[in-house]
């Protein structure tokens, strides 16, 4: 159920006096700049008044949109249509952050407020002193009965109101009751939980509550158990958690750190990951808002104090290990969560980065092994949590899960172990080093920690299964495809032109979208792609589109390593000849000098394959594949280096523009 700070019907709001109104908001809300906020309400109050005189229906002010943590200044219902309405009073311009802004808000509501889903919704922003516009009311390509945000100022609110009320003529009423009282069933970015679960040590309100989201719950309170029986017990308990791209295994381990983050000394955990750009952006993002969260209390924070206390949170994993091993006492957490686990190094890549960088000549662990060795200078209990993604191993020396397995079988015995169940599929490639350690260690198998459903797409859950069978080439992807087209456009094109016009199309408000590509797409060069050209992350996702660094431009690209665990809303895959589709199956090559090489290593073959099921899943929303058409005229980019590939896509079904 969505709230608000003052409800009515249209006559009875017109028959109240402005003083009540802005009474009950006082009462219902926090009213931050007082002066400010009741000069706005009281232009507000009687400008509606005037405007909606004649009609009936009900109005909300400071209507709650939990995901933004934002609140709409008023909603309006009349008959068929809902109004969602931003009042910027004194503003003589447009400006485009306010236009995203009412337009966000409009989104909000329309892809996860279960009764906006097919209603009409109208955005309006309302700058009181602009000039008079012209009324132009427009819809996308969506077809989602969103309209394009409508511009007016103070004087031409009443006859915008008439005009979209005319256009869209129903005899239909809303009922209202039905509308307030439906589910809000939201799908949070990474970034959105991480701010959100630091802020306030809970994600309910801002994440989905149906069935397939309660696998999320299931987890996390399985994980919270553990800990509590490895705190009373004394025990050292290791912890396999698995899941689908997308399904939240990152926010698991969020909310884990964070409702260990005030316990009493000794007790705390930390969130460790080996992705610098995840971490970096988290870090960033949590710093920036932290600062806006202390401005709004009235205290002035910088950037280098905001990022200490973040950095207690979320740490990078070779910073954890490198303090370890200056300092050979007990970590101060006692529980620590390994974020894509499968990424840890191998001895033999440990050993050579522990001489090569550190000095060290006589190192003699694997990373899990050492890693697993610090919690265990804890002399009553510890916990370590392993989120495991499948098939996402990108980069040379990753272990793999098995690595984790090995080294509780070889040095940590007295180690119980907790697996998921899925962790034996093919795709983990730990069955072997699993069936070993069940012979010597206590094991033990629990479906609670897998996480079967992809939360990262609110439009199609199921991605990931496509994702899977089409690089597994499996016939069943294109029936997975057809079951998802409707709710989640993937198209392809063989024009960069069409592709960034398609992005640009679909995206709306600030939902972003970027263009991402292989690590190894060195031929894409005729496209204005380099990427050998590094980016900054932090950039490249969190700045606005008046930043050249923001994936905005799409001018910059982002490869697997700086997409991992992150996500956009739309997003261009731009496929080159590196991964190439063939009757015999893909093949695998890496540009060398002035040619394509074969990659005959498996392992390698395994990470290209991998490179691309991530940039595969990036997007929520949708995603435009770009499969070049190559050149006569450059031995290096032929056509038959990229014709099977757009050929075996187009084959399962994907539309092609």
């Amino acid at each position: 159920m969505l709230n608000y700070y003052y409800t009515d019907q249209i006559p009875t709001f017109l028959q109240k006096l402005s003083e009540t109104i802005i009474g009950e908001i006082s009462v219902n809300g926090r009213l931050g700049h007082i002066n400010t906020e009741l000069y706005a309400w009281e232009y507000q109050i009687k400008l509606l008044k005037e405007v909606l005189k004649n009609y009936e229906g009900r109005l909300f002010f400071e209507f709650s949109i939990p995901r933004m943590g934002r609140r709409i200044d008023c909603l309006l219902i009349i008959k068929n249509i809902v109004f969602i309405i931003e009042f910027k009073v004194g503003e003589k311009e447009f400006i485009n952050q306010n236009i995203e802004q009412v337009w966000d808000y409009a989104l909000d509501l329309k892809n996860f407020h279960g009764p906006s889903h097919r209603l009409l919704l109208v955005p309006i922003l309302v700058a009181t002193h602009s000039k008079a516009n012209f009324i132009e009311i427009t819809t996308s390509s969506h077809n989602d009965n969103l309209i394009n945000p409508l511009r007016t100022n103070a004087n031409d609110l009443a006859n915008t109101i008439a005009s979209v009320l005319n256009f869209f003529k129903d005899d239909h009423d809303i009922d209202i009751e039905y509308y307030i009282n439906g589910s809000y069933s939201p799908t949070p970015t990474i970034i959105e939980a991480a701010i959100s679960l630091y802020n306030n040590h809970n994600v309910e309100e801002i994440t989905r509550s149906d069935a397939d989201a309660t696998n999320l719950k299931i987890t996390t309170n399985y994980i919270s158990q553990t800990i509590e029986y490895a705190k009373s017990s004394n025990a050292k308990i290791i912890c396999f958690v698995t899941g689908v791209p997308g399904a939240g295994k990152t926010l698991v381990g969020l909310k884990v750190a964070t409702e260990h983050l005030d316990k009493q000394r000794g007790n705390t955990s930390v969130f460790l990951s080996g992705n610098k750009p995840l971490v970096d952006v988290l870090q960033e993002a949590l710093s920036r808002d932290k600062i806006v969260q202390e401005k709004t209390k009235g205290n002035k924070l910088t950037k280098k104090q905001a990022r200490q206390s973040v950095k207690a949170f979320i740490q990078i994993i070779h910073h954890y290990r490198d303090e370890y091993l200056r300092d050979q006492k007990a970590p101060y957490d006692h529980v620590a969560i390994f974020d894509e686990a499968q990424r840890a190094w191998t001895k033999e890549q440990t050993i050579k980065f522990m001489q090569q960088k550190k000095g060290i000549s006589n190192f003699q662990y694997s990373e899990p092994e050492f890693l697993i060795s610090c919690l265990d200078r804890h002399i009553d209990w510890a916990v370590v949590i392993c989120l495991v993604g499948g098939g996402q191993e990108i980069n040379t020396g990753e272990a793999g899960i098995s690595e984790w397995l090995n080294a509780v079988k070889n040095r940590f015995p007295n180690w119980e172990t907790r697996i998921s169940p899925n962790l034996i599929d093919s795709e983990y490639a730990a069955q072997s080093s699993i069936k070993e350690l069940e012979e010597n260690n206590k094991v033990v198998f629990d479906s609670s920690l897998h996480l079967s459903v992809s939360m990262r797409s609110f439009r199609a859950e199921y991605l990931s299964k496509l994702i899977k069978e089409i690089l597994d080439i499996d016939e069943n992807a294109t029936n997975t495809f057809a079951q998802l087209e409707d709710k989640y456009p993937i198209v392809l094109t063989r024009d960069i032109i069409k592709a960034k016009t398609w992005l640009k199309e679909k995206a709306r408000g600030s939902e972003r979208y970027g263009i991402v590509v292989s690590s190894q797409a060195y031929r894409l060069k005729p496209l204005a792609i380099d990427v050998k050209a590094q980016i900054n992350p932090v950039n490249w996702f969190l700045d606005g589109k008046d930043d050249i660094r923001s994936s905005f431009f799409l001018e910059d690209v982002a490869t697997e390593f700086q997409v991992q665990g992150l996500e956009l809303d739309w997003a261009c895959v731009t496929w080159d000849g590196d991964l190439r589709y063939t009757q015999e199956g893909w093949k695998a090559y890496s540009f060398v000098g002035n040619k394509w090489q074969n990659i005959h290593k498996e392992l390698r073959r395994k990470y290209l394959v991998n490179a691309y099921r991530v940039l595969l899943t990036r997007a929520r929303q949708g995603m435009v594949i770009l499969v070049p058409e190559g050149s006569t005229e450059d031995h290096t980019r032929q056509s038959a280096f990229y014709d099977e590939t757009f050929n075996y896509l187009q084959s399962i079904g994907i539309k092609t523009f």
